[in-house]
């Protein structure tokens, strides 16, 4: 609690001008005169919230958005000195590397659309990680890997593998997010990692980040064995440029941190249909974080008005509505900055009971997957199927596939069928593969008809790698990245387009340009393709056969060269051993 006022006397002596301390030593003689002293209003801002939604399986989902706001200009040549909710280490990196967005996320998991909905915030399976530099770089492949190497530190992620292989140049799926408007793509880089895991040494600094990092608010909640023990998890941070205000005279940097997570029912133990917050994290939530201007639990109670489907408890009478992902939804709010929503035993513990397992999800509107088919270790197929379950629009989606090298695709073989026809692409972009130096880039804008299936094929040949260029586990396959496909999809409601006004959080990430459509952004699921491996097993065989040959043969030569002969004289039959044992008996000499 004591952070505000210490903050703010560094602030009133660091922004003391040497005409202000010449001053004051002239006056030091003199009877000293009271001055009032206003501190400034900081310039920076920090939210919190969480949102809960119940899922008709038994399951549920929670989503964690963190905020920090603040106006300062990273891109002039003075260097910000003092940091009070932004985060340093992000600071100096957008600084340092002219950095106009940078968007990179950690995810354990497939998101299943077709059972869980849309997620708020989309991210494929492993580490994914995209930036757009700012015009005045002139280097951007070498500005690209060292950015990547200290991201690398700064999370304790493996993004030091992001070489040339794996980084692509979108030229249309990936826009800024931000308030630029220069879209040229040579300042672009998009990578993905499919095969990273994500673990507690992941969730860290990422809770470092955080103004309060984990010991106040609803970081509290953020306990890695509950966390990691889910069906699904994914961290993101996005950072970008945002508009203050409607004309846009002010600007802000908006530091995002989202943590999604959806909890399993039979994996949690009880197999009950209920949820509290100590059961999904093993804590409850005490107090809000005394640096966010505000700080919210929602609970989506959208498809459970009347309380048929589940019970919450406590209840809540503040409620609020919100266009999500092209719908309109409901939610109880509880506000951690007001003490009674805490109670009497200053504590919060939500409590969802369900009354029902009936109950359909709604479709979403836009679901893709992704599979290799073929046999053999030779060649093979991707297939690509995205359905639009609309029932009377059609609307376009922009592919984008990025294949490695060793996978050689013939995209003479490229097909696009809709219902059973051709389904011409009105975009194509192709960039193909060069050996050990970069991959394959294909993007398309396909127009999907109303409740239909969209399928999309190429074949491809498996290459064959150099015995020092396979993982440790070569026969568990090699993965390739989720596609990604992006779209404008019919909405519901009438879509709000001025993003400066106050909205959740969850609801206000992707810009909205039109009141008819929102932007939605899914991955498919990594494809796990078997390449042409040799038998790693042959050199140990080989190198047991020789040695064993080696120690034969050396060991008989070094016998016979080191060994002494001496000559032995046979020993007597049994018949004159007989007699000589007589003689000595006798008393006469032996034969």
């Amino acid at each position: 609690m004591l952070l505000k006022p210490l903050h703010r006397q560094r602030s009133r002596r660091e922004e003391a001008s040497p005409d202000d301390a010449g001053t004051d030593q002239q006056d030091a003689s003199g009877p000293e005169t009271p001055v009032p002293l206003s501190s400034p209003e900081p310039k920076d801002d920090f939210q919190e919230e969480l949102v809960i939604r119940p899922l008709h399986s038994g399951d549920i989902y929670a989503s964690f958005q963190f905020r920090t706001l603040w106006e300062t200009d990273f891109t002039r040549g003075d260097k910000e000195s003092h940091y009070r909710l932004f985060p340093k280490s992000l600071g100096q990196v957008i600084s340092k590397f002219s950095v106009r967005e940078l968007h990179i996320s950690f995810t354990q998991g497939h998101w299943r659309t077709m059972q869980w909905g849309q997620p708020f915030l989309p991210s494929p399976p492993g580490a994914e990680l995209w930036v757009w530099f700012q015009d005045s770089v002139t280097d951007v492949d070498g500005m690209w890997k060292e950015l990547s190497n200290v991201l690398s530190g700064i999370f304790c992620a493996s993004l030091n593998f992001i070489d040339s292989t794996n980084t692509v140049q979108p030229s249309a799926s990936f826009k800024p997010l931000g308030i630029s408007n220069v879209t040229d793509h040579r300042f672009l880089r998009y990578a993905t990692l499919p095969r990273e895991i994500v673990c507690t040494e992941n969730l860290t600094p990422w809770k470092k980040l955080l103004p309060c990092g984990s010991k106040a608010g609803l970081a509290v909640l953020l306990k890695s064995e509950k966390l990691f023990h889910s069906s699904f998890h994914s961290q993101a941070v996005h950072i970008r440029p945002v508009c203050q205000d409607w004309q846009c005279k002010t600007t802000s940097w908006e530091l995002r941190q989202a943590l999604n997570v959806v909890f399993d029912l039979h994996t949690s133990g009880q197999g009950k249909r209920e949820w509290t917050l100590f059961k999904m994290f093993s804590r409850t939530v005490t107090e809000a974080c005394p640096l966010a201007s505000s700080s919210k639990i929602y609970v989506d109670i959208t498809d459970n008005p009347q309380g048929e489907q589940f019970e919450l408890s406590p209840a809540s009478h503040l409620l609020s509505q919100a266009v999500v992902l092209g719908d309109r939804r409901t939610f109880s709010v509880y506000d951690l900055t007001q003490q009674v929503t805490f109670g009497t035993v200053r504590s919060l513990n939500l409590l969802i009971r369900w009354k029902s397992s009936e109950g359909d999800m709604l479709r979403p509107l836009l679901h893709a997957e992704r599979y290799v088919a073929g046999y053999g270790l030779q060649t093979g197929e991707i297939h690509t199927v995205m359905y639009n379950n609309h029932p009377y629009r059609s609307f376009p989606v922009l592919l984008l596939d990025s294949v490695p090298w060793y996978l050689r695709l013939y995209i003479h073989t490229l097909t696009v069928t809709s219902k059973g026809k051709d389904n011409k692409p009105s975009y194509i972009h192709y960039q193909p593969s060069k050996d050990r130096v970069r991959p394959h880039l294909l993007e398309m804008l396909v127009q999907l008809p109303p409740n239909s299936v969209t399928e999309v094929k190429v074949q491809f040949e498996r290459a064959l790698l150099k015995w020092t260029e396979y993982t440790p586990d070569p026969n568990h396959g090699f993965y390739v990245g989720s596609s990604v496909i992006s779209s404008l999809v019919p909405s519901i409601v009438a879509m709000d387009t001025n993003s400066t006004l106050d909205r959740p959080l969850f609801s206000s990430f992707f810009p909205c340009k039109e009141e008819s459509s929102y932007f939605v952004r899914i991955y498919t699921e990594p494809l796990l393709v078997n390449l042409p491996t040799p038998d790693f097993s042959m050199p140990y065989n080989v190198i047991c056969l020789t040695c064993t040959v080696v120690a034969v043969g050396y060991g008989s030569l070094y016998n016979l060269l080191t060994r002494s002969f001496q000559i032995e004289e046979p020993s007597p039959g049994l018949a004159k051993r007989i007699a000589n044992i007589i003689r000595k008996m006798r008393g006469v000499p032996p034969l």
